[in-house]
């Protein structure tokens, strides 16, 4: 074995194949067993190739040749690649939901981090969980990282129109339960809605997740918006992979990355594109493992001074795609120079000023002018009030206006089963002016804090040409979805908070300009409805279940678990 060198950081992984003694001779010996020779033993940077690939999560399906990519970058530039798996999480076949599993993931990736000979490790993303659970496994591990997202889908199209899944998914589902899209369109819309691997393309949460990282320093630039099946995926995945062996030798690591300045930026970032409610949750838990605490109110602060400026569904009217060929994140980041922490620090070694320096928009139908925004304030807003005492949130540029200050009778639900019931029920006492209210749908309740409070329209409303209601739960709902939807309602009614005494025929009033979310019922009644209240019997009783009931945080602490968080 040849000495190290000296001029850079010591390698981790010269720890494992640097002495002469039995247990390096080991470790040699077992990957000589690969085929590799006592040339990837000399000294060189191990950069392990963290996977998320599954045929179970069709989103991070291509991810496979992703890696080969990475690979290619990592031997070009003098390192050992070394790929490795993770548990995958595929929204649109788990159930209840992968949020329950996130945490579980994150785990996985930080544990594998620290106990394998790894100098850096590139992380290959792409379904809504598998890029926060990435990044907050590698900000716990801190050993240099960077991030390649798989990229979204190639736009649907049907009847010579650009479609995009999710969003325009369930308009169609409200099209057909309303009468409106016949058997035979519904099954030619299935055939042509997602036709290449990739995630949904339009700013749903995994495009908002991958938009994030690329916002905080985690990506090259241009990483997040590229579509899966553009080999421009792969030549970045390749750059990706040498800049890896680069950051191990410069001991690159997340902390380093992950500061104050790089989440200021993400979450104008997410402001600017009207990304996914969910973004908040995650970028919350990010930040809790690396010891900064970002409350709602640095999101709401930031919201109310970053226009909304990137016209892509649902808040808009085009495509990843169209994003990306309009110049994608770089030139939204441009537009928001004047806004951002130009100094941070990101994985190319360069401030984020200097990344986005020569950055430009190809088509201001897609990416707005500070000067011309779509909306003046950012897509995501935090509601306050007696009924969300930690918070809630909602899109409000995916909302109805007409609904953003609105006062109604709340028709309750007291859980998803409840809901499915009875919503399309004909006796159903419900007009245009009520406010849906689903409990039991947060992290304890549910469990894990399912996609559900973009709850259905009951369909003689739907038949009336009723299009969208003001709904309000501690669920979540899809990045992809729309409407006058409010979410995260925290504390949780499983945990005993006012959603939980909410009742039929209450008046609840929202009011978005605002920033208010009030239950209309006077003091002395809702401590006489605490007093009845009994908190429901746990889901879980062993396993992983009983750890996330016992350990998870609510969701303006990011749903993470407690031991987890550095704060």
């Amino acid at each position: 074995m040849s000495d190290p060198d000296t001029s850079h950081p010591p390698l981790r992984s010269r720890e494992w194949f640097g002495p002469n003694d039995l247990r390096a001779m080991t470790a040699r010996a077992y990957l000589r067993a690969e085929g590799l020779t006592g040339s990837f033993f000399d000294g060189r940077p191990v950069v392990g190739i963290c996977n998320s690939w599954s045929e179970l999560t069709t989103c991070n399906a291509h991810l496979r040749q992703v890696a080969e990519a990475v690979k290619r970058g990592v031997l070009a530039a003098g390192g050992l690649p070394l790929e490795f798996p993770t548990i995958s999480l595929g929204e649109t076949l788990m159930k209840p939901t992968t949020m329950l599993y996130r945490n579980l993931m994150a785990m996985d990736v930080e544990e594998c981090i620290r106990a394998y000979p790894l100098d850096a490790v590139v992380l290959l993303c792409g379904c809504d969980k598998t890029t926060p659970a990435q990044i907050m496994g590698a900000a716990s591990a801190d050993v240099p990282a960077i991030v390649v997202p798989g990229g979204p889908m190639l736009r649907g199209m049907w009847k010579g129109k650009p479609i995009g899944s999710g969003t325009d998914t369930r308009r169609f589902w409200n099209g057909k339960r309303a009468g409106e899209i016949t058997d035979e369109e519904w099954c030619e819309i299935e055939r042509c809605i997602s036709r290449s691997a990739g995630h949904c393309m339009v700013m749903g949460t995994a495009s908002t997740m991958t938009s994030m990282a690329e916002a905080l320093g985690m990506t090259l630039p241009g990483a997040a918006n590229i579509p899966a099946a553009d080999s421009r995926r792969y030549a970045i995945a390749e750059e990706s992979g040498r800049r890896a062996v680069e950051m191990a030798r410069e001991g690159l690591r997340p902390s380093q990355v992950l500061t104050l300045e790089a989440f200021e930026n993400a979450i104008r970032a997410d402001m600017a594109i009207g990304g996914s409610t969910n973004a908040i949750i995650h970028l919350v838990a990010i930040a809790g493992r690396v010891g900064i605490p970002l409350p709602l109110e640095m999101f709401d602060e930031i919201s109310r001074t970053t226009p909304f400026i990137t016209n892509i569904k649902p808040s808009g009217a085009y495509l990843m795609e169209d994003m990306y060929y309009a110049g994608g994140l770089p030139a939204v980041l441009k537009e928001l120079s004047p806004l951002l922490r130009l100094n941070a620090l990101t994985v190319t070694g360069k401030t984020m000023g200097e990344n986005i320096a020569q950055a430009e928009c190809f088509n201001r139908e897609i990416i707005k002018p500070l000067s011309q925004p779509l909306y003046p304030e950012g897509g995501t807003v935090i509601l306050k009030g007696n009924l969300a005492p930690h918070g809630a949130v909602i899109k409000q540029t995916a909302a109805s206006p007409h609904l953003q200050k609105h006062k109604g009778r709340a028709v309750v639900f007291e859980n998803y089963e409840d809901m499915m019931a009875r919503v399309d029920d004909p006796k159903l006492s419900v007009d245009e002016n009520c406010v849906l209210v689903l409990k039991s749908a947060g992290p304890k309740g549910a469990p894990g804090m399912p996609e559900w409070g973009d709850m259905p329209i009951p369909e003689k409303l739907l038949k009336a040409g009723i299009s969208d209601m003001v709904r309000i739960s501690d669920a979540r709902m899809s990045g992809t979805a729309y409407g006058t939807v409010v979410l995260h309602v925290s504390p949780e009614s499983a945990d005993g908070g006012p959603l939980a005494l909410v009742q039929e025929g209450d008046t609840i009033e929202l009011d978005v300009h605002g920033r208010r979310l009030e239950l209309l019922v006077p003091e002395a009644e809702l401590k006489k409805r605490r007093t009845a209240w009994t908190p429901p019997e746990p889901h879980y009783q062993r396993g992983y279940g009983r750890m996330f009931l016992e350990h998870i945080l609510q969701a303006h602490e990011g749903c993470d678990f407690d031991y987890l968080r550095k704060v």
